[in-house]
């Protein structure tokens, strides 16, 4: 159990830069501490205390402000940073080393009792505000930006962005750790609106060509004349 726990500690420590000491993180992190109620939640949860699930899943979002269902799967290492209003269904599954920022939602799109969340496989970090809704599968290593909306398949080392969510970038390898810089993820409409630019700017040459050779062969009529 103390490895398990050291292990949580040192993986915020490996991906926040603002954690100084395990003392600061054991205490001050809230993503930390809602995976940790999460675990006794679905301790109970799978031996069918629902009752108790649920009600220790509830005194941990009303202690950390992060609602994890206690049916959910968490892997190893998942790292919510701030953590606010994060938001995990029942049916979601999560890999390890997962990153997970603030106002993020893994929901369901069905009323039926099936698997209706989504996966989350290892390495992906998800940005701040991001909504994944649905029963599929968001790859290894893939990056969702922020606020995005996404409601369908994700493949592995993909970045997505947009609403709805739209793949803008597929990596060729694996990156062997989670990248944060969410202001360096691809705009497509900003990229959209300098093609349209560029074809602007052909059109205006292509134009002004035309025009000078048609005052070229208007000058040589009139001289014939």
């Amino acid at each position: 159990m103390f490895a398990r726990l050291h292990e949580d500690i040192q993986s915020v420590k490996d991906r926040d830069p603002a954690a100084r000491s395990s003392v600061e993180v054991f205490f001050c992190y809230p993503g930390l501490h809602a995976i940790w109620f999460h675990r006794v939640a679905h301790w109970f949860w799978i031996r069918n205390f629902f009752f108790l699930g649920r009600f220790l899943s509830h005194v941990g979002r009303f202690c950390t402000g992060i609602e994890i269902h206690p049916g959910a799967t968490i892997g190893r290492r998942l790292f919510i940073d701030h953590g606010m209003g994060v938001v995990i269904g029942e049916t979601a599954e999560i890999g390890d080393d997962v990153t997970i920022y603030h106002g993020v939602t893994l929901g369901g799109v069905s009323l039926e009792k099936k698997k209706r969340h989504p996966t989350v496989e290892s390495n992906a970090v998800i940005g701040s505000g991001a909504k994944v809704l649905g029963p599929f599968t968001v790859g290894a290593g893939a990056k969702i930006g922020s606020n995005s909306v996404v409601v369908k398949e994700v493949p592995a080392n993909a970045t997505v962005v947009g609403i709805p969510g739209r793949v803008v970038m597929a990596a060729e390898e694996p990156s062997k750790k989670a990248d944060f810089e969410h202001g360096k993820l691809p705009d497509p409409e900003a990229k959209a609106i300098s093609c349209l630019f560029d074809q602007l700017r052909e059109l205006e040459r292509k134009y002004a060509d035309l025009a000078d050779e048609h005052a070229t062969l208007k000058r040589r009529v009139e001289a014939g004349k």
